[in-house]
């Protein structure tokens, strides 16, 4: 019993060590070599839990998405209409990329691993599904595209990503979740006067 209870420490400390090489250096600049000495562990100890350097990124991926789902199942039983619920969601997530370190490193190893399915394919389901619900509640304005509101949401994330990763060591940096909600209050108002008057031209 004892000794289980030393390989899930070890486990434990080597796969928080990985998350946060991951997420500060990405995959290519990680080893395990690296990884084995911030966790304070020889490269032994580690490769005995994890074989490879893949092995080890795959359980810290494995983790983020975990945590990322819970949250997503959490904001979803959360009390209001499906919009609230949807934006609860975003904040929600943005919280998770600046505060979470298992979905920083999550989200860093997807972007960096083409063989990885994005992150996004965890919850972006789910903000389908909230959106065709609050388009059949009628909470949408008539004749809003639901496709183009959740390509909306997925460049919101984007965005909240790209103000994470540049700003996470500043003290006094608008937090993303903040930013989030002040971006959603200025789409759900609106902000022209004469909307006709400003339509994009792709031609």
């Amino acid at each position: 019993m004892v000794k289980q209870e030393r390989a899930v420490r070890t486990r434990a400390s080597v796969m928080s060590a990985a998350a946060a090489a991951f997420q500060r250096e990405g995959y290519d600049r990680s080893s395990l070599a690296r990884i084995s000495k911030a966790s304070g562990m020889s490269v032994g100890a580690v490769t005995f839990h994890f074989s490879s350097k893949e092995e080890l990124a795959n359980a810290v991926d494995r983790k983020g998405r975990s945590v990322t789902l819970t949250t997503v199942e959490q904001a979803c039983a959360e009390p209001g209409t499906a919009l609230r619920r949807l934006i609860g969601l975003t904040l929600h997530l943005a919280r998770l990329m600046e505060e979470d370190p298992w979905v920083s490193a999550a989200i860093r190893l997807a972007r960096e691993r083409p063989q990885v399915p994005a992150w996004s394919a965890v919850w972006l389901p789910t903000v389908n599904e909230l959106l065709d619900l609050a388009s059949e509640n009628g909470e949408l304005r008539a004749g809003t595209p639901v496709g183009d509101v959740a390509t909306l949401v997925e460049h919101l994330t984007a965005g909240a990503e790209v103000h994470v990763m540049y700003h996470r060591t500043d003290d006094d940096h608008e937090s993303a979740v903040e930013r989030m909600a002040r971006l959603w209050c200025l789409i759900l108002r609106g902000f022209s006067v004469d909307p006709s008057g400003v339509e994009p031209v792709t031609d």
